[in-house]
């Protein structure tokens, strides 16, 4: 039966995939995602602005405030969960050498 200290211990299993989020999937996130909404709202505000209908322009803009909105929302989930990881220190114990705390592994990655 694998003890919880085991299981939290940052080793060669779990490196890897916080590796990746920290290295691949945080990136996409952090810029991509941004990016695409806003573009997607000024293509909107653009056709709207092209068909010359006040109503169409102002639901565009609200649509495009929304969306920048969300990209700066987006844009800090990468440090609202490292503030998070933070809070997680000390969680664990030595296991053969191994990096035990959150925080530790996180920085590791």
């Amino acid at each position: 039966m694998l003890d919880l200290v085991q299981i939290m211990a940052c080793d060669e299993n779990l490196l890897p995939i916080i590796q990746f989020i920290k290295r691949g999937l945080f990136p996409i996130i952090q810029i991509g995602i941004p990016i695409i909404l806003i573009v997607m709202g000024s293509i909107d505000l653009g056709k709207a602005v092209m068909s010359s209908d006040d109503k169409e322009i102002k639901g565009a803009t609200s649509k495009l405030i929304k969306r920048a909105i969300a990209a700066v929302a987006v844009f800090f989930v990468t440090t609202v969960v490292s503030l998070l990881m933070g809070l997680f220190t000390k969680s664990g114990a030595n296991v053969e050498g191994s990096t035990t705390s959150w925080q530790e592994c996180w920085d590791e990655a």
